[in-house]
Parts: C-alpha cells; sequence; structure tokens
C-alpha cells in the first residue's frame, strides 16, 4: 500500500534539511541509473516505467520548507490535479483536499489517506478536526497520488476522490547517524478586514444615527482586529536516530512543536514520536516492517465568535471601562440594559471573549502496523503478504467560562467537559506472484488478496454545567458507532516486450454503512500502455528519451455518507437545545425520529483518462499530460421533502448524477547545471468544469447567509455547476453605483421575485497553476513556490452583512459596519445581490527559502541554516481579506499568517 521510488530511500532525514541532502540524493539516483525505479502502488509494487495509470509521486527533495506543520503543506502547489485550500490559520487547523475537483455533492470529497498502508479516518477527532496535524511531517518520505479509477479502483468503495499515500521514512543498515533540525518562526497577520474607524464611524452617527444612540458614542479609539491579534512566535525542534543494529535497520524520531497562534489565548503543543524497524528472516525471504507513530497535542482554543466581534465592535469605546457598573464583568466595556445587566442582543467584548473563557483539548493518538512480506523458498515468483494496522486516538477537554464574562453572566458562567475516542483496525493479506517469461517475451504480475477494517467512535454524554448548578441537557446518552469494510481484491499487470503494458483490477466491497440489498459493490478497472520510447524508430533518439501513452477505464465507490453510518435505518436522533423543556431548575432533551431511505447505495463514479507521459534530452525536459471525464451517478445529498410525512425538512438520498472534464499538465525542467550552478523548476496547470447532468429535485437550496432562516446563497441545479451561487442581477445607476433593492426583472413578468434568482458563477476556479523553482550556487540554495487560481469566484458576507446603514443600530446598540458602505450608501442588507459575488483570482507566493551548507563542518558531519518566508504575497482584485475560500462563502475567517522563519540543520 505504500508508493514511493526506491532509488530515493536515502532521501533527506528532515525536508528542512533537503537542499544539503541534495547532492548526496542525486548522485545516488546517478550511480543507480540503471536499476529501474520501483513504485509502490498499493498491495505491491510496480515499475515506475510500467505505470498505466495517473500516479504522481512527491518525494522528499521536492518538498516544500519552512514552517510545515501538518503534512498536506509538504506537496501544496507541487503537481497539477490536486488543489489544497488551508482551511485558515489556526494553530493545526489543516486543509481542504480535492484531487480533480472531487466526485461528490454532499458526501465526503476528501481523498483516501492511507498511512504506511493504513486507511486513516480523514474526519479527525474531538480537538483536532485535521487528521495529517497528528503526523509528523518530518518523518514523511514521500506521497504517492493516485488520481484516476484505474490507479485507484485496488481502493474500490472510498477512492473515487482519489487517493493519498503517505510513507514515512525507514532505517538503513549501517552506522548511527543522527539528525537535528530546530525552526524558530514568527506569524504576523497579513491584515484587518475593512471596517470604519473611530473618526468615521462617529462621523456617520452623528448624521444617520438618532440623538440616543449618537449618546452611545464612546471617547475612545479602538481597533478591536488590533487587540485580538497578535505577532505569535512558534518553535519546532526535531531530532532522528537512525542505523542498523545486527542487521536490523531501525529509525527513531522525536519532535516537538510549540506554536501560538495569531488571535492571543490560541496555542498548540505538539509532541511526537516515531519507530520503524526493518528486519529480514530466513535468507532474506521474509521481510518485516515495523511502524509505529504516536502523537500528543495540547490545544488552547480561541472563541469563535471573538473574530466577528472584533470586526463589528464599537471602535468609539474602550476595551477596559473603570465604570463600577463594568466591574462586575471583569472591568471591560459591555453594551448593558438599564438594570445594568448584559444587552443580551448586544456584541461582547472580544477581549473578554479571549480572555474569560479557556477552552482546552488533549488528543492522543497512536497508529502502527506490522507487515510481513515471505518470498516462498521453493516458488520464489510467490510471495504473501499480511499486514495488521492499528489507528487510536482519543480526545479529553474542557471549556470554562468564567462567571464575570458577559456572555455566560446570567448563568453565573459554565463548564463542559467532554470526551470521544476512535478506534481502526485493519487486516489485509495478499498474495503475489511476479515472473518474467523470456521466451514469450512476457512478464505477468498477479495479485489477489482479502481486506477487512472497522472503525468505531464513541463519546460520553457530556453536559454543559452552568454556575447556577443547571445542567442543560440534564439527561442524554452515550454515543457510539461503529462500520466495518469487507472486501476481495484482484490485480493483474502484463507486460509484453517491454513495450505494451495492461493493467486490470477488480474490487468487491461490502459495507455496513447500507442495507443487505445494496450492501455489496464491485469495482472495476482496466489501462492500457505504450511505451513508445522502446519502438525502434525512437529507441535510439537522442532527443525522446521518455514517450508512452497510456488509456484507462474504471469505476470507484463512495461511501463515506456524512458522518452517517446507518442512513438506511430508522433512528431517533437528540433534538436541538431549542426543543428542550425545563422542569424546575434543569433542562431535558427531547428525541425525534429521522427521516431516511432504506433503498439509499453507493456513489459510483466511472473514470476515463488518457495521459502522455514524455522526456526530452535525457529527461531535462519532462512531464506529463492527461485528459479525463469522470461521470458520478446515484449521488448521495439531502433534498427538502415534506416534513409530515419524511419527519424531517431533508432526507438524505440518492438524487443525481454529475460530470467532471478537464485535462492537467506537469512539466518539470532541468535548465542549467553546471559545476557550481543548478536551476530546476516545476510547472504545472489543472483545468476542470463540473456540471450536475441529472437531479431528481429541481433544485436543492444550500449553504445559509445571514439575514432571515433560510437565507441561502447557492444551489445545486441540473444543467449547472455545483454550489452556483443563486443571486439577483443588480441594477446599477450610470455612475455605477449599485441601485438599492432595484434587480432586473429576468423573467419579464413585470414583478422582480424569486422567480428571478439567477444562477451566477461558481467558487470553483476554471485554471489552476503551479510554479516551484530552485536554484544551487555552490553551498547556497534558493527556493520558492508559488500558486494561481483563475475564474474563482466568492461571496463577500462580511460586506454583505455589514456594510448598510442599518448595521449600525440593528439591536438597539451601536455596532460598526464595513467600508463597503461608503461605495453603495445602502440602508438595509441586500443579501442576494450579485453585487457581493466577486471575482477572486489570485496569485500567491506561497514559500520563498534560502540556505547556506557549511563546507567541511567537523568529520562525518554537515551543518545547514537556512530562511523562509510563507505567504509571502498575494495578488488579487478581490476586495475581502482572502481570495482563497474554498466554499465560495467569505465570512469571518482566521486569516492565514505571514510567517518568517529561521533555523539550522545538524547531521553527524
Amino acid at each position: 500500500m505504500k508508493n514511493f521510488t526506491t532509488v530515493l530511500k536515502i532521501a533527506p532525514a528532515f525536508l528542512l534539511a533537503s537542499s544539503m541532502i541534495h547532492a548526496q540524493t542525486q548522485d545516488t539516483i546517478t550511480k543507480e541509473k540503471k536499476i529501474e525505479e520501483v513504485v509502490l502502488i498499493g498491495y505491491g509494487k510496480q515499475k515506475k516505467s510500467d505505470l498505466t495509470g495517473s500516479i504522481t509521486a512527491i518525494s522528499a527533495k521536492d518538498f516544500n520548507e519552512g514552517s510545515i506543520n501538518s503534512a498536506e503543506q509538504l506537496i501544496q502547489g507541487k503537481t497539477s490535479g490536486i488543489q489544497i485550500t488551508s482551511n485558515g490559520g489556526a494553530p493545526g487547523a489543516g486543509s481542504t483536499i480535492r484531487i480533480r475537483g472531487g466526485s461528490s455533492l454532499n458526501a465526503l470529497n476528501d481523498p483516501l489517506i492511507v498511512i504506511d498502508g493504513v486507511p486513516v479516518d480523514t474526519n479527525g477527532i474531538s480537538g483536532a478536526a485535521n487528521p495529517l496535524a497528528l503526523i509528523n511531517p518530518n518523518d514523511i518520505e514521500s506521497f504517492s497520488i493516485l488520481k484516476d479509477a484505474s490507479a485507484a479502483a485496488i481502493y474500490g468503495s472510498r477512492a473515487s476522490n482519489g487517493v493519498v499515500i503517505i510513507t514515512t521514512k525507514r532505517g538503513s543498515s549501517g552506522k548511527l547517524k543522527a539528525n537535528y533540525t530546530t525552526t524558530t518562526s514568527v506569524y504576523n497577520k497579513m491584515g484587518n478586514i475593512d471596517m470604519l474607524s473611530a473618526d468615521d464611524f462617529r462621523k456617520i452617527v452623528n448624521e444617520k444615527a438618532t440623538p440616543v444612540y449618537q449618546g452611545y458614542l464612546g471617547k475612545g479609539d479602538t481597533n478591536w482586529q488590533n487587540q485580538i491579534y497578535q505577532t505569535a512566535v512558534g518553535v519546532d525542534n526535531n531530532i532522528s536516530l537512525s542505523g542498523g543494529i545486527k542487521g536490523l535497520p531501525y529509525r527513531l524520531s522525536l519532535g516537538y512543536l510549540n506554536q501560538e497562534g495569531i488571535i492571543k489565548t490560541n496555542t498548540i503543543e505538539r509532541t511526537t514520536a516515531s519507530l520503524n524497524l526493518n528486519p529480514k528472516f530466513f535468507d532474506k525471504h521474509l521481510d518485516v516492517s515495523f511502524n509505529l507513530k504516536g502523537t500528543y497535542v495540547e490545544n488552547r482554543f480561541k472563541d469563535d465568535g471573538a473574530i466577528g466581534a472584533a470586526v463589528v465592535f464599537d471602535p468609539t469605546q474602550t476595551v477596559y471601562d473603570a465604570n463600577p457598573a463594568f466591574g462586575k464583568y471583569g472591568g471591560y466595556f459591555e453594551w448593558l440594559q438599564a438594570n445594568g445587566e448584559p444587552n443580551t442582543n448586544g456584541t461582547k467584548n472580544p477581549v473578554s471573549m479571549l480572555d474569560q473563557r479557556k477552552d482546552l483539548s488533549y488528543v492522543n493518538r497512536l497508529i502502527g502496523n506490522i507487515q510481513f512480506d515471505y518470498k516462498f523458498h521453493f516458488l520464489p515468483e510467490l510471495r504473501a503478504n499480511l499486514n495488521l494496522g492499528y489507528d487510536y486516538s482519543n480526545a479529553n477537554g474542557n471549556t470554562t467560562v468564567l462567571p464575570t464574562a458577559a456572555i455566560a453572566y446570567n448563568n453565573k458562567g459554565s463548564y463542559r467537559k467532554y470526551s470521544q475516542e476512535k478506534k481502526n483496525k485493519l487486516l489485509d493479506f495478499y498474495l503475489n506472484y511476479l515472473k518474467t517469461f523470456e521466451s514469450i517475451k512476457s512478464t505477468v504480475d498477479f495479485t489477489a488478496g482479502y481486506s477487512y477494517q472497522d472503525w468505531q467512535r464513541s463519546e460520553p454524554f457530556a453536559p454543559t454545567i452552568y454556575g447556577t448548578g443547571i445542567l442543560n441537557p440534564a439527561t442524554g446518552n452515550d454515543f457510539f458507532t461503529q462500520n466495518t469494510i469487507i472486501s476481495y481484491f484482484g490485480r493483474l499487470n502484463y507486460t509484453f516486450n517491454n513495450k505494451y503494458l495492461l493493467t486490470a483490477s477488480l474490487r468487491r466491497d461490502a459495507s455496513s454503512r447500507f442495507s443487505e440489498d445494496n450492501r455489496v459493490g464491485y469495482f472495476p478497472s482496466v489501462a492500457l500502455a505504450w511505451r513508445i520510447d522502446q519502438e525502434d524508430f525512437v529507441k535510439n533518439s537522442k532527443t525522446i528519451s521518455t514517450l508512452k501513452l497510456r488509456a484507462g477505464w474504471g469505476q470507484t465507490g463512495q461511501q463515506e455518507i456524512d458522518k452517517n453510518d446507518y442512513p438506511y435505518l430508522a433512528r431517533y436522533v437528540l433534538s436541538d437545545s431549542g426543543a428542550q423543556y425545563q422542569l424546575g431548575d434543569d433542562f431535558y432533551s427531547t428525541y425525534r425520529a429521522q427521516g431516511y431511505d432504506k433503498n439509499i447505495k453507493w456513489e459510483t463514479t466511472t473514470t476515463k483518462n488518457l495521459g502522455l507521459d514524455f522526456g526530452f534530452l535525457n529527461d531535462k525536459i519532462s512531464g506529463t499530460i492527461d485528459v479525463y471525464e469522470k461521470e458520478s451517478k446515484d449521488l448521495i445529498s439531502f433534498i427538502p421533502v415534506p416534513a409530515l410525512s419524511n419527519l424531517t425538512n431533508y432526507l438524505l438520498t440518492n438524487v443525481g448524477n454529475m460530470r467532471n472534464r478537464g485535462i492537467e499538465a506537469n512539466i518539470n525542467v532541468k535548465a542549467v547545471k553546471t559545476e557550481n550552478f543548478s536551476w530546476e523548476f516545476n510547472v504545472n496547470a489543472t483545468h476542470f468544469k463540473s456540471e450536475i447532468t441529472n437531479l431528481n429535485s429541481s433544485q436543492v437550496l444550500l449553504n445559509s447567509i445571514g439575514g432571515a432562516t433560510g437565507t441561502t446563497i447557492q444551489v445545486h441545479t441540473e444543467g449547472y455547476q455545483p454550489n452556483s451561487f443563486y443571486v439577483y442581477q443588480q441594477v446599477y445607476d450610470g455612475n455605477g453605483k449599485p441601485i438599492e433593492g432595484v434587480y432586473v426583472d429576468r423573467n419579464g413578468d413585470g414583478i422582480v421575485n424569486t422567480d428571478d434568482l439567477y444562477r451566477y458563477k461558481s467558487p470553483a476556479p476554471d485554471v489552476l497553476l503551479g510554479f516551484s523553482s530552485k536554484f544551487n550556487y555552490k553551498n547556497w540554495d534558493l527556493g520558492f513556490t508559488m500558486r494561481a487560481s483563475i475564474g474563482n469566484y466568492v461571496y463577500n458576507n462580511v460586506a454583505s452583512q455589514y456594510g448598510t446603514e442599518q448595521g449600525i443600530t440593528l439591536n438597539g446598540y451601536l455596532q460598526n459596519i464595513h467600508t463597503s458602505y461608503l461605495d453603495t450608501g445602502f440602508k438595509r442588507t441586500q443579501l442576494l445581490s450579485d453585487y457581493y459575488v466577486e471575482n477572486a483570482s489570485f496569485v500567491r507566493m506561497d514559500n520563498i527559502n534560502l540556505g547556506y551548507n557549511f563546507p567541511r563542518f567537523i568529520k562525518d558531519s554537515k551543518l545547514r541554516i537556512f530562511g523562509s518566508v510563507q505567504n509571502a504575497f498575494i495578488i488579487t482584485k478581490y476586495s475581502g481579506l482572502d481570495p482563497e475560500v474554498f466554499n465560495g462563502i467569505d465570512n469571518n475567517l482566521y486569516q492565514r499568517p505571514r510567517v518568517y522563519s529561521v533555523g539550522f540543520n545538524f547531521q553527524f
């Protein structure tokens, strides 16, 4: 299940030392050039030249450098067909990963993640939403990305969104080697959301508001966003030991990360350990691989509402107020009622929200596997492979709000303690037969196997305890859920005359998430390839070094259904807090029947792929081009249904079909190589377009924004892209200024109503571009990675909600407004105007790094110093804070910081 290039096994022990080791790696590649590179593709291996599917492998020498705290950051912008979007700037926040745009409407669109042969749960755990943040990036050796179905179908029902295989570093025989890296980073915010200054706010209040509201103005001048942000510092230390003891290769590593968030009170502390053992027995017929990784993470989270409060809080007020009335609230200024209690509708002081709330989380994770690979003595072409894996994590946390906090004043504070446990058990067994028949110029590689994987998740009942002694809710149930997949799989790789290649695979999955009638799915694939470079008319070419044409077809499935393990069963679920009833001082929960579809079944995606691998001038110029089409049927999504007969307003069911077409290209160039100077770079480009081709419902509205209940901004409609914006067409005056409340009557019936809403643009980009480059001059190296997104649109929900005159006095107190009001003059919110749907195309410089390798430092040792800047700059016309918003709706996000890092690596 691993996928990496064997000639890169001596790749750098730590990514921050990659440049220093780069020369050694390149020397090794040169020496072993005559040996075919071998790629592990899941349940086996294959020569790289014999691959028939769309697979991209990225090794440590090509990883991004700098302050890398989560695994996916290592490969951001490095290859085509994969889009990695940060979920925000909080430490450990992680990213959203999409391969070829995803394949579903409502089911999970994340790729399957396989770590050292163990498929992991991509949903994370309470207190650590990003599972990849629990793996130390310094322990990773390579990524392999399986993009088309002919490559990924071996994983069956979980591979519709592609597969990312992560291989961690191994030990190597020889004397003890130690590697120590330390990095210190400084994190700064990129900017502020554009709200009115204190002076501008006073002016507008005095011009537009009544005397009562004018009397609320304070004498301060407070930039509330500056009050909650800080310059943060992080330290990352890693040490590894590797070598061999009496023929036992080993690698042991320890890591410690301590990082502050750019929002005050937000911190993360992570300790990791990794052990890898690779002994061989019985004259090297039995190869054992043991991997164990442990992580302990402590988080302190910021208050989720503090960013929004800082955006709108009255800039004429001060953080603290000496008035005795505020003493019982910790001395923080708050909006009060006439009786001296907090205004229930008023925005709370954002600094108080951070200081008077403590949200702590403690997460443990242990992931390990032991793999036995036995080559039979009596038939060395036959191998048996057994892989036993276990992924365990538990989280404990507590949230305390002080009695003096205005947000909890009436309840005299609150306390909640929670926990969660997740278990993931794996058993894989397969037989592999590999033999070359010289007489018929054929190589046969056949694999057949069995897989069992079981996931469990449990959460004890966890009420909130108020300072008054009240429990909310007073009663509840512990939570437990489980799902299992049992599979059989087979694959045939056939090569004729070292030119003509065939790969065929079939997987049978049975998932407990579906009824017995729909439980089993079959997922076949077939791919052909022609190594044109081995034909006589090309073989001796001095120009063409690699030329291979690939064609593939396959089917994959999707069974990750909204974290729902029992979508086909009638169930009762805990009602929302609004449905509780009170007896005395206690609140009691109610239960409601949940709608279900007993006939719900897999999503199935059929992919066709045509690819070309090329290389010129001894692969000084190399790359790939792929064209693909994905057809997904039986899409799973929520649709509106009559509540009376279905027990719910929305039902999860199979709703229709979707098509995704695209083209992607990767080009690698070794532009210059002399004794003292080298330059190489990569350019990659991706274009894809998704369209809903069939939908059982006329349309599905989704993604609520501000305003009245049910105000949605996006829609799924047959014939259009998923998540298209659903808005009114704004009318403008002769000066280009939007006219409030005036929209185009698109259907011409003389009335502007919901029938005039139209589908306008989409968050999905038309084109994704990536460019990375590396220069080496003597002992110096300089590299950078940048990305571009063209044609993505974003709904500026910050401007639409806060950029109106009514926002100043909306809830009976003063509230700041967005500077877009100065351009529009809107008195009331115009939530569904296409005025707020903006072109958010951008170019982002992700990473710039500079390093120096000291020559002849100490005998048998190496020293490298380095520095880097991440999120160096962004070029965009988008008016909001950051144009890179995954779902296309810009709310009060935790912004991505700019990061300056320095450090050194010492090997001895």
